[in-house]
């Protein structure tokens, strides 16, 4: 494919694929396991990962509008797996994950409102982004924080995702404290995993802060949080 390829042509490509590899028997229960009503070809991902492999060596964007129109194309379609592919096209270009495209990805974890979809989203875009462009990102995530939508609140939290010694630990502990009192359980889980990611680089830091404030944090929180600290014997 040559640089004049369209959005039209990523879309035939990855639909002709994806139709080629369809098995009716396994899409039922991947829908169901997902709990969703959108419908799967019943492709797993192993199976997938060939396509993404030809979807990036034959329709590389060529500046952040045709990065952002070919993620939309895929995210369109119908099927759970074409949104996999918009989700991994997005994260095959790295040098389009910036501020600029924090619109798209807001588009994104707005109408995906999932955590396969989601997940995604936060920890490998949001998070690049806002590790390579502090200044601009971290008021657009500490007003996330606060927002009414459940995976906008779980995204700013799973924002600070494998930043290691980077992180922007006062705001990671101060979110967590903002959040700690939601019953919504994947809050409480996403304040866990971000508190576990960072104890790896930081596990001291992250024993004192889960210790002083253990009341305030769910059992499930603080569970997962002392769960490499204990297993790398900082606590018992």
């Amino acid at each position: 494919m040559t640089a004049q390829w369209t959005t039209d042509d990523l879309v035939a490509f990855v639909q002709r694929e994806f139709n080629s590899l369809s098995d009716p028997i396994k899409a039922g229960p991947m829908a169901a396991y997902m709990k969703t009503e959108m419908p799967f070809y019943g492709i797993q991902k192993p199976e997938r990962l060939p396509v993404y492999r030809q979807m990036k060596a034959l329709f590389p964007p060529n500046n952040p509008r045709q990065y952002c129109a070919g993620v939309l194309a895929l995210w369109k379609l119908p099927h759970r797996e074409e949104k996999y592919a918009a989700l991994e096209y997005a994260k095959q270009h790295r040098q389009f994950i910036t501020f600029k495209s924090f619109p798209l990805y807001e588009t994104l974890i707005r109408e995906g409102l999932w955590w396969d979809l989601v997940d995604d989203i936060a920890t490998c875009l949001v998070n690049t982004a806002y590790l390579l462009d502090r200044h601009h990102i971290r008021p657009v995530i500490d007003a996330w924080i606060d927002d009414p939508c459940l995976w906008i609140r779980r995204t700013a939290i799973l924002a600070h995702h494998r930043h290691k010694k980077e992180t922007d630990w006062k705001q990671l502990f101060e979110h967590v404290l903002r959040r700690s009192q939601e019953k919504e359980f994947f809050i409480r889980k996403a304040i866990g995993w971000a508190l576990r990611d960072y104890s790896y680089s930081e596990p001291l830091r992250v024993m004192s802060f889960i210790t002083k404030h253990k009341e305030r944090l769910s059992s499930l929180s603080y569970r997962l949080a002392c769960r490499a600290l204990i297993r790398n014997d900082y606590m018992n």
